[in-house]
């Protein structure tokens, strides 16, 4: 006597091959978004790139505003002179430092507009495979 398997389900079927498919759109949307952000990162690194333009026409600016220096160190009396130039070599030194420390950290954050995005995505794909919830 052959013992036949049980009948499967047709809708278990269905169901397992709706999740599977979900799954490979949501797999593919969750692509998309991560290459959403990487070109999000190069176009920082472009606006970068201008932003260096721009520090040549800042440099341009302090070596204009260096020669109006050595022009107002000049005119004050020689026992003066010395004074005047340190003080204006440290004032300016400084704020160039503090110029460049304040836009490397404003444009080498990480981005994080997608990351939210991209984890409702994976706990999504989760629950569609029947994982736990996340």
């Amino acid at each position: 006597m052959s013992q036949d398997a049980p009948p499967e389900n047709p809708a278990t079927g269905l169901e397992s091959q709706l999740r599977r498919s979900l799954d490979r759109v949501l797999e593919s949307l969750q692509l998309r978004l991560a290459l959403l952000g990487t070109e999000w990162e190069a176009e920082k690194l472009r606006l970068f790139s201008g932003l260096a333009g721009l520090l040549m026409c800042l440099v341009l600016g302090a070596v204009a505003l260096g020669l109006l220096s050595l022009a107002l160190v000049w005119v004050l009396p020689a026992p003066w002179q010395w004074l005047m130039a340190l003080g204006l070599a440290l004032l300016y030194g400084l704020g160039a430092w503090a110029a460049w420390r304040w836009a490397l950290a404003r444009l080498s954050a990480p981005s994080s507009l997608f990351e939210q995005s991209l984890a409702e995505l994976q706990r999504d794909r989760a629950l569609l495979r029947g994982g736990p919830d996340v």
